[in-house]
C-alpha cells in the first residue's frame, strides 16, 4: 500500500494540535510514555508500517487489529505516525459518513479526552476531520476506519456494562 494517503492526511492536520499550547505539559506527555511493560503504542493506518520498518527509536509489534508502533517517548514532532497527530480524537465511519470522536481508550490516559471534543481546537477538530474524509475516499483505509468503528463501540460497550454493574468489596 502506498503510504501517499496517509501523508496527505498529515499534511492536512499539519502543526495544528489539540490546544494552542503544549498540552503535553498538562499531563507530563503521558500520550508519549510506553507503558510498565515497555509496550503501549500507536495502532498504525494501512501503508505505515512500512514508513517506521528500521527507524531508530520505533518497535513494530504485530497485533490482532494491525501493526502498533511503539516509541521510545521522544521523537520528531515531524515523524509522528497519523494517530499521533491526531489524539486524542479518533476517525469513525459510520453508515451516515465519517465521524470524529474522542477516542475511549484515550480517557484512562489524557485528560483532555475525559472533557471531549469540545474542549480541543476546533480547527484541530476539523483537520482531523477532514484527513478522515480523504482516507475514508481509499477502500483499504475505509476498512481500517470501519475497525477503528468497532473497537470503538466495543470500549463503549464494556464501560457502560461495568459501569452498570455495582461492585462489592
Amino acid at each position: 500500500m502506498d503510504a501517499h494517503l496517509i501523508l496527505e492526511a498529515c499534511e492536512i492536520i499539519g502543526a495544528l494540535t489539540p490546544l494552542a499550547g503544549d498540552c503535553g505539559a498538562l499531563c507530563g506527555a503521558a500520550c508519549c510514555q510506553p507503558d510498565e511493560d515497555g509496550q503501549g503504542g500507536m495502532l498504525l493506518f494501512p501503508g505505515e508500517a512500512e514508513m517506521y520498518r528500521g527507524e531508530k527509536g520505533f518497535t513494530l509489534v504485530d497485533s490482532p487489529h494491525g501493526t502498533i508502533l511503539v516509541c521510545e517517548g521522544r521523537c520528531s514532532r515531524a515523524n509522528r505516525p497519523l494517530a499521533c497527530r491526531m489524539f486524542p480524537l479518533v476517525m469513525l465511519l459510520r453508515p451516515d459518513g465519517v465521524k470524529i470522536a474522542t477516542d475511549a481508550a484515550a480517557q484512562s490516559v489524557c485528560p483532555l479526552a475525559r472533557q471531549g471534543k469540545s474542549a480541543l481546537s476546533q480547527d484541530f477538530v476539523a483537520a482531523v476531520r477532514q484527513a478522515a474524509n480523504l482516507l475514508a475516499q481509499d477502500d483499504q483505509q475505509a476498512a481500517h476506519l470501519r475497525r477503528l468503528t468497532d473497537m470503538q463501540d466495543e470500549l463503549k460497550a464494556l464501560r457502560a456494562q461495568y459501569r452498570g454493574r455495582k461492585e462489592h468489596v
